[in-house]
């Protein structure tokens, strides 16, 4: 299990100056998520932000 701060530095990392969205990046970002705690309020910010993006990547695909 990660630490919410290593989770923080490899969300970042993983959006960071991508200007195109693969499925594979938001896989990579749903493991992440399944790395925190259920009650972790980071979880619940990088989950709702994760479904924002899926719908961004729908709606270009």
């Amino acid at each position: 299990m990660l630490t919410e701060q290593q989770v923080s530095r490899s969300w970042g990392n993983l959006f960071k100056g991508s200007d195109s969205i693969s499925d594979e990046t938001v896989d990579r970002a749903a493991a992440l998520l399944d790395e925190l705690r259920p009650e972790s309020p980071l979880r619940h910010r990088l989950g709702v932000e994760l479904d924002e993006i899926r719908q961004m990547v729908a709606k270009k695909g």
